[in-house]
């Protein structure tokens, strides 16, 4: 399979473990909104059972995250193959072919009486 495929999934796969994270964080209720449960608020009737949906999610966001993770490991790998690849491209080295001449340049005396330059 093409490198360019795999990695066009695993960045799938890395964005929607990212929306998967925010969502289950949002859906999941803080420590305090148990406190009602315990004095009947209902919560023993939920489809998860008495404790609640509380320990799936917290399941599964942490096994979304470790996902996340690994596919930014994934990412950085195929972005470092990239800047590898740029890299090898064969950049032309910089070869000096003029040579240097023997008797040194002769510097043209200018006329300071040809000169538009104002005298101070």
């Amino acid at each position: 399979m093409d490198l360019d495929i795999i990695e066009t999934l695993v960045l799938v796969a890395h964005v929607l473990a990212a929306l998967a994270i925010i969502g289950l964080i949002l859906i999941q209720q803080g420590k305090g909104a148990d406190m009602g449960a315990g004095f009947g608020a209902g919560a023993s009737s939920t489809v998860f059972g008495s404790s609640g949906a509380g320990d799936f999610l917290t399941k599964s966001t942490t096994w979304i995250a470790i996902g996340f993770f690994l596919t930014s490991f994934a990412l950085a790998y195929f972005a470092k193959q990239k800047s590898v690849e740029a890299r090898d491209l064969g950049i032309p080295q910089v070869i000096q072919t003029q040579e240097v001449p023997a008797e040194p340049s002769v510097v043209p005396v200018i006329d300071s009486s040809d000169s538009e330059v104002p005298e101070l």
